[in-house]
């Protein structure tokens, strides 16, 4: 099984979870609480992947990283925005340089 079926696996069970009871499920509570609860969910998860990424804890960088990734794909869901249309910007970027795509996007006034 690839990395991708996992997360496509855990992105339908986060959309599934919109139908179930709030009472049994946190990922519905979040859905609920809408997308300014789940972005800052997911910011506080990204910042404990730095944390343990800075301390050199493989094992806590690789348990944020799930948490982080988890809360990726329920920001993802209370926006609607299908990890397949994540997965189609990435697998168009596969062999193109980082710097290259990077220099190619639209320049952002005022930065």
């Amino acid at each position: 099984m690839s990395e991708h079926d996992t997360l496509a696996r855990l992105a339908a069970v986060i959309q599934s979870r919109r139908k179930g009871s709030a009472n049994n499920s946190y990922t519905r509570q979040l859905l609920d609480a809408g997308p300014e609860r789940c972005a800052r969910k997911f910011g506080e998860e990204a910042v404990e992947a730095v944390i343990a990424g800075v301390t050199k804890d493989p094992h806590a960088l690789a348990q944020e990283a799930a948490d982080t990734l988890y809360h990726l794909l329920v920001l993802l869901e209370v926006n609607r925005v299908p990890l397949a249309d994540v997965m189609a910007i990435l697998d168009g970027r596969m062999g193109t340089s980082g710097l290259d795509e990077k220099a190619s996007r639209p320049k952002e006034s005022g930065a």
